[in-house]
């Protein structure tokens, strides 16, 4: 028969634990022990807490920031993930200093860092230039498109919204009637339901509540067209965005990186899906971020500076001009007009079928300066200079009603319900157009290889933030708690590039 060890579940151990050894030098734990207690200015956290003279005494800030800044680099987004590493882990134990906060104070500590998460920042970011890991001669911008805690359910227009209100006490008061229908049954299967029912109209109840409340408190948003967006009920500074993994209610993470090592030099959450504004905001806030450091007013005057087609708007190319930046923002065509990919499908132009009359269609007559359709209508001049998407077009029109038994309708009009026709005649765009400058600079071969070397600077630190730190959604609610969130991993990020290229901390 064989013998084993012998063993008892029952006997009492005694581990001794030098807390500060489980911090050796050169791991990020050490790094955001000594960041945390020597280079961050936490002032702003400590003018929260009013418990000088009564109240129970608080978890300290700077516990808290680095449980939490520690739970981030290793993966663990949530409140309780993090209470729980800090009662398992030895390296939470020592790092908390075998203190346990709870979630709900874990949660609460990240959600109002709104006061100092900027001032940390830059302390890192000081750091970081101190360190010699700020190139300062090539930036690069892009966005990380995340989920928020909302529903998409709970999203809609003014009208959309209204129109969910009235389903849900619809199906309230049909669930009422059921009820009552069965209230004189006595057995187990329908006292079953009937609980069941209860639930129900409860749950519809709170949210058709949810709803009447945000539609009578609420003010409808509009897009820069005018046009109204939808809004959320859950979080209303969210916003639905299309992104390679589908439709997302969530958030823009933007981040303005330095191409040296890949520091993260300003961040911020963007309610907004479209990158056509971004980089003012962004330029702005990096701009703060560097002057705090010791750097001029200027200093992003001369410096180089790509982003992604998304960016390419005259807002943003504005700004670029303003700054002085040599930027490489390229337009959506692109590609189609680059020579190196002449060869490959997705960039060849698609040949169309003639379906509708081109302008060869309609003869001019030079003297009358009007154009004569295939029917005969004449099509005079109506506007010499019409400004569309940033392009000037002349513009000349048929009468009213010339169209309306024209026998080429189907041939001629752009859409069946256009009342008549239009020839719009591209005469370009100005010579001073920044859009016009933008496509000319990214056609030459110094702008496509600039540009090219956008994708060796900015896509790997989404790469770590969402595949290495998990980062796959947002788990507050409202820009300014998205936002301290979002920081947060940016300065991990950061964090991490002193620890594995600065020299104090090899």
């Amino acid at each position: 028969m064989p013998t084993y060890k012998p063993y008892n579940y029952h006997q009492t151990t005694l581990i001794p634990v030098d807390l500060e050894k489980q911090l050796p030098p050169g791991t990020i734990e050490f790094a955001i022990h000594y960041l945390v207690d020597h280079e961050m200015d936490l002032i702003g956290l400590d003018s929260r807490y009013k418990n000088d003279y009564e109240g129970r005494p608080a978890y300290d800030p700077r516990i808290l920031l680095k449980v939490v800044l520690l739970s981030y680099a290793r993966g663990l987004v949530g409140s309780r993930q993090i209470e729980r590493a800090c009662r398992e882990n030895i390296t939470f134990m020592a790092l908390s200093c075998g203190q346990c906060p709870d979630h709900s104070t874990i949660a609460t500590f990240v959600s109002r860092m709104q006061e100092g998460i900027i001032t940390i920042f830059r302390n890192i970011l000081l750091v970081c230039e101190k360190e010699g890991l700020l190139g300062g001669t090539c930036f690069s911008l892009d966005g990380l498109k995340l989920p928020a805690n909302a529903s998409k359910g709970m999203g809609g227009t003014f009208a959309e919204l209204n129109h969910k209100k009235e389903k849900l006490e619809e199906k309230i008061k049909n669930l009422i009637k059921k009820h009552q229908r069965s209230d004189g049954r006595d057995n187990k299967e329908e006292d079953r339901a009937k609980r069941n029912q209860e639930r129900q109209i409860k749950r519809l109840k709170r949210r058709a509540e949810k709803i009447d409340k945000f539609l009578k408190e609420s003010e409808p948003r509009y897009n820069h067209r005018g046009h109204e967006i939808k809004s959320n009920v859950t979080d209303n500074d969210s916003e639905k965005m299309f992104t390679s993994h589908g439709t997302i209610q969530g958030y823009n993470g933007q981040a303005l990186v330095d191409d040296k090592f890949q520091v993260i030099v300003h961040a911020e959450a963007m309610g907004k899906g479209q990158d056509r504004e971004h980089i003012l905001p962004m330029i702005d806030g990096a701009r703060e971020n560097m002057k705090t450091i010791g750097y001029s007013e200027d200093y992003f005057k001369g410096k180089e500076f790509t982003a992604d087609s998304n960016y390419h708007s005259t807002v943003n190319l504005q700004k670029c001009n303003v700054e002085g930046l040599d930027a490489y923002i390229p337009d959506v065509n692109f590609r189609k007009r680059d020579p190196r990919f002449k060869d490959q499908k997705r960039y060849k132009p698609v040949k169309k079928k003639r379906d509708h009359f081109k302008l060869e269609d309609f003869s001019y007559d030079e003297e009358s300066d009007s154009y004569t359709c295939p029917n005969g209508a004449k099509l005079t001049l109506r506007a010499r200079q019409a400004k569309i998407n940033t392009k000037v077009y002349r513009r000349y029109g048929v009468a009213a009603g010339s169209c309306d038994a024209c026998r080429y309708r189907k041939v001629c009009l752009k859409t069946p319900p256009s009342k008549r026709k239009y020839l719009e005649i591209d005469l370009g765009r100005p010579p001073e157009d920044l859009i016009e400058q933008m496509m000319a600079k990214i056609d030459t071969e110094k702008g496509r290889e600039r540009y090219d070397r956008r994708l060796g600077i900015v896509e790997p630190v989404f790469a770590n933030i969402r595949t290495q730190k998990r980062l796959d959604r947002f788990t507050l609610r409202g820009k300014l708690k998205v936002n301290i969130q979002w920081q947060l991993y940016c300065i991990i990020h950061n964090i991490e590039k002193i620890v594995n290229y600065g020299v104090r901390f090899a």
